[in-house]
């Protein structure tokens, strides 16, 4: 199960084709409310071992058409674990320090240390999205970043880093309907942004673009998994599967102390 929306990076697709609902997979929603809850803590348990044992790495990398649901699945995913042990970086339109390095320069610089979770809202692949879709560099600059995104995440993964990379695939009948509700609903007025509307023009491209670096970048040791997120109940539920089911195989520990504790008594 938590290896149902898991790319394998050589059996081609068509993105549009991919279910942007979650109902075939799990028709019931709350008994999968009550399972993303479950796991949740289960969640909550793992982090506070990894963060303690303070020896293993774990990157996790959401991407998303506008209003996808990246900061949703994050507030969601994420509520109750130790906030220490958790580092959120949003990428933005790089700054001028930042466009004089290379591409991966700002990203290197905030992938998760030991006994950290590192959670990239947008990451590096913007790098081969944004740019391509609207021109912003040349071809002959963003297609070799497949190639080189592909060994970087390799040296992430040799020095005990572990990645997963997850795509919140909506469809564009659902973005509409979430700009929609952006625009009615005044306490989300600040999410909405007529950029956004600009982009939507592009959806073609976009899927286009997402497409070939779904298709490129599924690596064994990076692996996309493209999660249905039309329902939200549904994304939660499948990234928090995916999550656990990783945990639990890195497997942390609590250290054993540092000196012999039995028979110690505090006065």
């Amino acid at each position: 199960m938590p290896h149902t929306h898991k790319l394998d990076g050589k059996r081609p697709f068509h993105l549009p084709d991919l279910p942007t609902k979650g109902k075939p997979f799990h028709p019931d929603r709350d008994s999968a409310e009550k399972e993303f809850r479950d796991l949740r803590d289960e969640l909550i348990k793992l982090q506070s071992r990894l963060y303690a044992e303070g020896k293993q790495k774990l990157l996790i990398v959401f991407q998303a058409m506008d209003a996808g649901g990246k900061d949703g699945t994050i507030r969601r995913v994420f509520r109750g674990v130790n906030p220490q042990g958790v580092r959120v970086h949003s990428f933005k339109v790089p700054s001028k320090i930042e466009l004089a390095h290379d591409f991966l320069w700002r990203i290197h610089q905030v992938v998760p240390a030991k006994g950290m979770i590192g959670v990239f809202n947008r990451s590096h692949y913007e790098d081969v999205l944004v740019v391509r879709v609207h021109d912003i560099v040349p071809e002959s600059v963003w297609r070799p970043r497949y190639a080189q995104i592909n060994q970087f995440e390799k040296l992430l993964t040799d020095t005990g880093t572990t990645i997963l990379k997850f795509f919140l695939h909506i469809s564009p009948e659902e973005q509409k309907e979430r700009f929609q509700d952006r625009l009615d609903e005044p306490s989300k007025n600040w999410k909405f942004s007529m950029e956004d509307l600009e982009k939507r023009k592009f959806w073609g491209d976009y899927m286009a673009a997402y497409e070939e670096m779904l298709q490129q970048c599924s690596t064994p040791w990076a692996p996309w998994y493209v999660i249905p997120a039309d329902q939200k109940w549904y994304r939660n539920l499948a990234i928090a599967r995916v999550i656990v089911h990783t945990l639990k195989e890195m497997n942390p520990q609590y250290p054993e102390p540092e000196n012999d504790l039995s028979g110690v008594v505090i006065d």
